[in-house]
């Protein structure tokens, strides 16, 4: 039986061949709309996510401010101070710190014998390598014993090298921090940076905390980075109640520290990609739905045309839900068709657009942070769901009109 219904819808998809290809077309362009729009907003999830992993998400770093509330006896407006011992007390408040650096930083005058800069110098520990995922493309990093001797050696970015040395060797020559000789030890690989930036990531200069006190005094520091395992909100709060115990403020005044939490960035952006694919898709699927109203359309076309044969089927013994099948099965045999030419329409797209410039447009070395189309298994089930409950709906009103029809009016019908 359902093979001969099958036959009999492919039969008159045949007879009406221009009407069925103009359908499947548009079906197929709704189904390749759905699954772009699904790839395109999956992509910008990557691409805000790659921005982050460039310098890692279990990052938290803390510098002082100043307070702007009561607390006890400390009137607001005092002025908040790390120390050395706020290391200890950070590392013993917050669970699950892999590794803690502090960081003092200073503008100086770097030289070498033909050129003269003004960049960041930074002293931390050889640890702040692995917080921030200071990856090298040349050289080392400076060690634990280079701390310990105060060793004057030095890590540069690669935008350093390139001002420098003109792209040349630079490990091993020999460079002036603020007229201090150092030695360079390594050049770190190119990190995302948006052009024209002040502060450019990849001029700054590292050398070990310690030696950082011939440059400036390291009594009060900067700042203090560590990563991290667990619950990134826990880790903030931790912080905060530990510091604000140890310098007299209360824990909710986000004057008196600055917490720069990037799990809390990823979160609040991950809720906007997250809002952004919910709405792509919802225009899918209003693009789709105008291809299922073209198909409701046709088929209630081939409803009307086809009464008479309708009505020769019922005197001959057809139920209700024989033409009922009937008119479906024409009707997913179309989307069917069109949804699976979409969605190979969709991956022939996605292969030739290729990249779609988005952080590299005003980044360097951004690349892996543009957007790529992903067609995922997840965006092809929900356009396929999507798919199947639009040729269902339009289907189904042309098919439920034929399987009422009253057979002998149908007879008479010319």
């Amino acid at each position: 039986m359902f093979k001969d219904i099958w036959g009999q819808a492919w039969e008159a998809m045949v007879y009406n061949r221009r009407r069925t290809a103009i359908t499947m077309i548009g079906m197929a362009w709704g189904i390749a709309t759905v699954v772009l729009l699904l790839a395109y907003g999956a992509g910008f999830s990557h691409a805000i996510e790659a921005i982050f992993a460039e310098w890692g998400t279990n990052i938290i770093g803390t510098f002082p401010g100043r307070t702007s509330e009561q607390a006890g006896g400390a009137k607001s407006g005092t002025l908040v101070r790390f120390t050395d011992e706020d290391l200890d007390r950070v590392a013993l408040a917050v669970p699950g710190i892999i590794h803690i650096s502090p960081q003092v930083q200073k503008d100086v005058p770097v030289q070498n014998d033909l050129h003269t800069y003004t960049w960041t110098v930074n002293g931390v520990r050889p640890v702040f390598q692995e917080i921030w995922k200071l990856d090298l493309d040349q050289g080392r990093f400076f060690n634990g014993q280079e701390e310990q001797q105060r060793a004057h050696v030095c890590v540069i970015g690669s935008e350093s090298k390139t001002k420098l040395f003109s792209g040349g060797w630079a490990l091993g020559e020999s460079i002036r921090l603020n007229g201090v000789l150092f030695t360079i030890v390594g050049v770190l690989h190119p990190k995302m940076q948006e052009g024209g930036a002040q502060n450019d990531r990849n001029r700054q200069i590292y050398i070990p905390f310690s030696t950082m006190s011939d440059i400036k005094d390291t009594k009060y520091l900067d700042g203090i980075w560590f990563n991290y395992q667990g619950d990134y909100l826990l880790a903030e709060q931790q912080l905060r109640t530990a510091l604000g115990v140890a310098h007299h403020f209360r824990p909710t005044d986000h004057n008196a520290i600055y917490v720069a939490n990037l799990l809390t960035e990823l979160h609040q952006f991950s809720i906007l990609s997250l809002a952004l694919q919910v709405l792509l898709a919802f225009v899918g699927a209003l693009t789709l739905g105008i291809a299922g109203i073209g198909l409701m359309n046709i088929m209630l076309v081939a409803v009307q045309q086809r009464t008479r044969e309708i009505g020769v089927e019922k005197a001959l013994g057809a139920q209700k839900r024989h033409i009922l099948l009937q008119f479906l099965s024409e009707a997913f045999v179309i989307t069917g068709v069109g949804g699976l030419s979409g969605i190979a329409l969709a991956y022939l797209v996605s292969v030739m657009v290729g990249r779609i410039p988005f952080y590299s447009s005003i980044a360097l070395h951004a690349e892996a942070a543009d957007i790529y189309l992903r067609i995922s298994p997840l965006s092809v089930v929900v356009a396929t769901v999507i798919l199947a409950l639009t040729g269902l709906i339009s289907g189904m009103i042309p098919a439920l009109r034929a399987a009422n029809l009253d057979p002998i009016e149908a007879l008479r019908y010319e």
